[in-house]
């Protein structure tokens, strides 16, 4: 019966990574000139950078784990989405941040620790953590997409796919909430892996 529950848990991420990785793929190659430019541009943006992806599902997966109630579910997402859009608007307005690269793997180690430790922290204090963190995301995908046509369409992409992260992020932390403890461990110590080499690379 457990090799059951885990093939169910393990189910919804990778019927999510095989309906996103081929996108992904195509926004590298550029197999369709269309697709790098306004809403579709911005929408497969989060999903061809680890860093940014890895973020994204792990603020939802940390949100569902330790959500003692259905708005825990929402705070931590809802605020790196927002933050990630004014970093955005900073980046295409020019705007430079010190320590860029570094922030961002400094947000996967973080963030990868609280997946992997579950802690439960108050709504305010999520918030501005992830907040933070998500500035600096933002302030890396509007420097990269500044030279690009249809800035508020690439602009709504990008926040449309970071949402959906976050909800596949979500959906996976709910269905391993009363998994065996290692199944979330294991995800987030990937997180802080990534995050470490990125880190490491970085400095």
């Amino acid at each position: 019966m457990r090799h059951i529950n885990v093939a169910k848990t393990l189910a919804l991420p990778a019927a999510f990574l095989a309906a996103v990785l081929p996108l992904a793929a195509s926004a590298h190659t550029g197999v369709d000139g269309g697709m790098h430019h306004g809403f579709a541009t911005g929408f497969l943006h989060p999903l061809t950078g680890a860093d940014h992806l890895a973020a994204m599902v792990a603020v939802g997966l940390w949100s569902a784990l330790t959500a003692r109630r259905g708005t825990d579910l929402l705070w931590a997402p809802l605020a790196f989405a927002g933050m990630l859009l004014v970093g955005a608007l900073m980046g295409l307005a020019g705007i430079q941040l010190p320590a860029v690269e570094p922030m961002i793997a400094a947000s996967l180690l973080v963030l990868g620790l609280l997946v992997v430790t579950r802690v439960h922290l108050p709504a305010g204090v999520a918030m501005a953590v992830v907040g933070v963190f998500a500035v600096f995301h933002g302030v890396a995908h509007g420097h990269e997409l500044a030279s690009e046509d249809g800035a508020a369409l690439t602009l709504a992409g990008m926040v449309g796919a970071t949402v959906l992260l976050h909800v596949a992020g979500i959906a996976l932390g709910w269905s391993l909430r009363h998994a065996n403890a290692w199944l979330p461990r294991v995800a987030g110590a990937a997180v802080v892996a990534l995050g470490a080499t990125l880190l490491a690379q970085a400095v």
